[in-house]
Parts: structure tokens; sequence; C-alpha cells
């Protein structure tokens, strides 16, 4: 029951950047930009927190400053394919690859440094309980803000006037800009609210998960989160539980790995990414339940009065 309990638990922590990255991208795709620079995203605002949380002995600066970066570096991105109307597919990768790219060169002073084991965190009381105290309640803070996240944005997205007038615009800016909506300034808004998003998640990796800066330490988690939105066909809801899926995956890797299993390390290594392309497949068979769910100008550009 105990290894049980450990389970749980590393699954919730694992699938916690996923689940906060995907939230952060289905807003971007939501108002009908498509982010494939959230892998970039996530390795700036990583080593970015890292240096804060070193720099100033907090890691709650640390990840604000993850957060603050990443929905910078965002705003720069959404300036270029919401006014500037480039090419949203190449500029997102050309994001990926200045992230990774920064990351690496910024980081090379910081991959001696160490935060050390964070202090114990859970919720008070019920982290005490025999089995689901262990399993569900002894996250870190962020865990559970990424589940009431997504509980929100489900309400935001479906429920206020705010959140509706984002789907409008990411069905069609044109009737949007019609009615009197401001569609480049409202796209805006969701890029850089969700870049911040991705990037608090992006800062969980290396403030609280591995409290250590490595290059390149994101390991695609960044596009496991964009495959995501379409595994949970825009659904924040969807978005949770895949996350908790593929953390799942990444820890029975793990798991397995530790107890000697013999299969060969590179396959162990290689199942979260197959395990993405594999629901990608199998989502894949049915286009229409895609087209039917994903937002309708999505990667598309906007040309006010045209």
């Amino acid at each position: 029951m105990n290894e049980l309990a450990s389970l749980i638990a590393s699954t919730l922590a694992s699938g916690t950047p996923l689940a906060l990255a995907a939230l952060g991208l289905i807003v971007n795709e939501r108002a009908g930009v498509i982010n494939l620079g959230a892998e970039g995203l996530m390795l700036v605002a990583a080593i970015t927190g890292f240096a804060c949380a070193v720099t100033t002995s907090s890691p709650l600066l640390g990840l604000l400053a993850g957060a603050l970066a990443a929905a910078a570096l965002s705003a720069v991105l959404g300036a270029m394919v919401i006014w500037l109307n480039t090419n949203q597919y190449a500029s997102g990768l050309a994001v990926s690859l200045f992230g990774a790219g920064f990351s690496a060169f910024v980081g090379v002073g910081y991959t001696q440094e160490s935060l050390g084991a964070r202090a114990g965190a859970g919720v008070p009381f019920l982290a005490e309980l025999p089995f689901v105290g262990p399993a569900l309640f002894t996250q870190h803070p962020l865990a559970y803000v990424a589940v009431a996240l997504a509980l929100l944005q489900g309400w935001f997205f479906w429920r206020s006037k705010a959140g509706l007038v984002v789907r409008a615009i990411g069905e069609s800016p044109e009737a949007a800009q019609a009615l009197g909506y401001r569609v480049r300034w409202i796209r805006l808004a969701a890029m850089v609210t969700g870049g911040a998003l991705v990037g608090l998640a992006g800062a969980y990796v290396s403030v609280v998960a591995t409290p250590l800066w490595v290059e390149g330490m994101i390991s695609g988690k960044g596009w496991i989160a964009l495959a995501l939105t379409t595994f949970a066909t825009w659904r924040p809801w969807r978005a949770l539980l895949g996350a908790y899926l593929f953390g799942g995956v990444t820890v029975l890797q793990l798991n397995l790995q530790g107890r000697g299993v013999s299969v060969p390390i590179e396959l162990l290594s290689a199942l979260p990414y197959l395990s993405t392309i594999a629901v990608l497949v199998l989502i894949s068979r049915s286009p229409r339940f895609i087209a039917d769910n994903m937002p309708a100008s999505l990667g598309k550009p906007f040309y006010p009065g045209s």
C-alpha cells in the first residue's frame, strides 16, 4: 500500500507541469493562436526561475520570475503572429529554438548551483491520513493550483461572458470584430496569460520538481503539453486527466528502470513519447470529432477590415 501511495503521489507530481502547460496552451488556442514555442518558453522559465530562486533564496519568487519571463517572450511571439501576421508555426518553432539556445547560454553559470531539498509540503491534517494522505495530500501547492485552474478554466470558457468572447474570437475573429471586440488585443492577452501558465510549468520543473539546472531539462514536456491540447479536444478537465496519464507513464518507466526490468533502457525512456504518438494516432482516426471541437480559426491569420 505504501508503494502504491508513493506511485500515485509521484504521478500527480510528474503530471503537474504538463497540466499547467497544457492549460496555458488551451488559453492560446481557444483564442485562435497555436503556440509551438511551448518547449522554448518552458526552458526560458526554468532557467529564469532557477536563477531567481538561487539569487533570492525564495522559491516563490523563482516561480513568479519564470512565469513573467515566459509571459514576456509569449508577448513577443503574440506581436509577431497577431500584428505582423507571421506564420504561426514557423514563429513558434523559432521561439522554441531560441529558448533552447538562450537557456543553455544563460544556464552555464548555474550548473553547479542547487536549491537543496524543499521544505515539506502538503495539506495539514489530511496529509496524516493513512494511504490517501501520502497519496494525495503531500503535493506542492501548485499541484492543487493546477486542479483549481482546470475547474476555473472550464467555468470561464463555458459560463462567463469574457470566456465566450475568447471562444468566439477563436471561431470567427471577423464576426467578433464586427460586434465591436478588439480581436488583436484580446488575442494578445490570451497569449500572455497562456504563456505565464506555460512558464509556471517550466519554473516548477527547475525550482520544485528537480531543484537544480541542467541544460535541456524540460526534455520534451512542452511538446507533450502541446499534444495534450489535441488529446483533450481543448477541454481543460480532459487536459488535466491526460497530464496525469502521461505523468503516470513517466513514473512507470522510472520505476521499471529502478527495478532492473530486463527491457532496453532506451525503450523505457521512450515510453512517454511513444504513448503520446499512440494517443494522437488513435485520436486521428476520427478527424470529424477533432474538427467539431477544434477552434475554427486556429492557426489562421487575421486581417482586420479585409
